[in-house]
């Protein structure tokens, strides 16, 4: 199937737009506030990522996408229409075309493979012939052709969790929504079901909302992504934006955990109390991106300043074909030619913070 061609963005309408969602779970008379004033905009085809430690609310928001949590007040708009202003008997109907997987799989441990994707299926006017040709597609699409009679209990989880992603796309939806799909898998198989969840991506266009607490799974497969804390949204914006650029400290946490930033830290607070970094000499941390990547700034540094760098941490990763490099150094030299030198890194498109 060949990619589907999308118009430029600026010309879109939101697949998914919310609009001041929130949401109170009362408890007595007191009341959790889980979601506060949420708004966001989901572009077709997009792989967009909604990260935040647990009980930020990123749960919580996922299913008010589907209406599974009914929002307290706002609007949920999916591929044009405002969910929460539909009966039951129309909110079945366009949840057919939002399909949703889950950290443990959900599937029915008495029915087979075949069954379980069969599920959805039964409900439509699909004849049983078209039934078990789409099945077979989805296996197929899933890499799970020789697996259709298995039952659950006779897969690992990575095969488990492709057949739940098989079962979500049995009715063909506009919409998949990943909640914490992969927090149940070892590192390996979390890449192979990303992987999978990009191939379902470019064949078939489908716009995918990845819920996470994990950094790591947004920098892999996300286009973009939205930081969520105690119920909001903090911080949103592309990949390469949020990682070279963060505004909030829970975004920065989580991106010096994806980048091993985290373990620069713990690196510094050894070398200070040892011989690695004098004590009261600054270590700053580099950020680059895209062509600033590739430019040998420290030797121009000495050359142009006098100025020696003695780097102590290095990173280099590619998003989204972008190159993104982390340097933490210490300047040696004069405080007036320290401070030039800073003021020419920044001159090149680099972002400069003292640690």
């Amino acid at each position: 199937m060949e990619n589907p061609v999308t118009p430029a963005r600026g010309t879109q309408e939101p697949m998914i737009r919310l609009k001041h969602v929130s949401k109170t779970f009362t408890d007595g008379k007191d009341g959790v506030k889980a979601l506060v004033d949420v708004n966001l905009d989901i572009m077709p085809g997009d792989i967009f990522g909604i990260i935040g430690f647990s009980g930020a609310g990123k749960s919580t928001l996922v299913r008010c996408i589907n209406l599974l949590e009914r929002p307290t007040s706002g609007e949920v708009i999916v591929d044009g229409v405002d969910l929460t202003q539909l009966d039951e008997k129309a909110l079945r109907q366009v949840r057919q075309r939002i399909g949703m997987i889950f950290q443990h799989f959900n599937l029915m441990p008495s029915r087979t493979v075949t069954e379980n994707i069969e599920m959805p299926l039964k409900l439509t006017t699909l004849t049983p012939a078209e039934r078990k040709a789409k099945i077979s597609s989805l296996l197929e699409l899933v890499e799970l052709s020789d697996k259709a009679d298995a039952y659950p209990s006779q897969l690992s989880g990575g095969q488990k969790q492709r057949v739940a992603i098989a079962r979500a796309l049995a009715n063909d939806p506009k919409v998949l929504l990943c909640d914490e799909a992969t927090s149940a898998l070892d590192p390996k198989t979390t890449r192979s079901i990303l992987k999978l969840l990009r191939e379902v991506n470019q064949r078939l266009g489908i716009t995918i909302v990845v819920i996470t607490h994990q950094m790591s799974v947004v920098k892999y497969i996300c286009d973009r992504a939205a930081v969520m804390e105690k119920g909001r949204v903090v911080e949103e914006g592309t990949i390469l934006e949020i990682f070279s650029h963060p505004k909030m400290p829970v975004t920065k946490g989580f991106i010096d955990t994806a980048t091993n930033v985290d373990d620069l830290y713990e690196l510094l607070e050894e070398t200070r109390s040892g011989d690695g970094v004098n004590h009261g000499q600054t270590v700053y941390l580099l950020t680059y991106t895209g062509s600033s990547a590739g430019k040998p700034l420290m030797v121009e540094l000495y050359q142009r300043f006098g100025v020696e760098a003695n780097i102590i941490f290095g990173n280099v990763e590619l998003l989204k074909g972008t190159p993104l490099g982390k340097l933490a150094v210490t300047l040696s030299g004069t405080p007036e030619s320290v401070g030039n030198a800073l003021e020419f890194i920044r001159s090149q498109n680099v972002v400069v913070e003292a640690l």
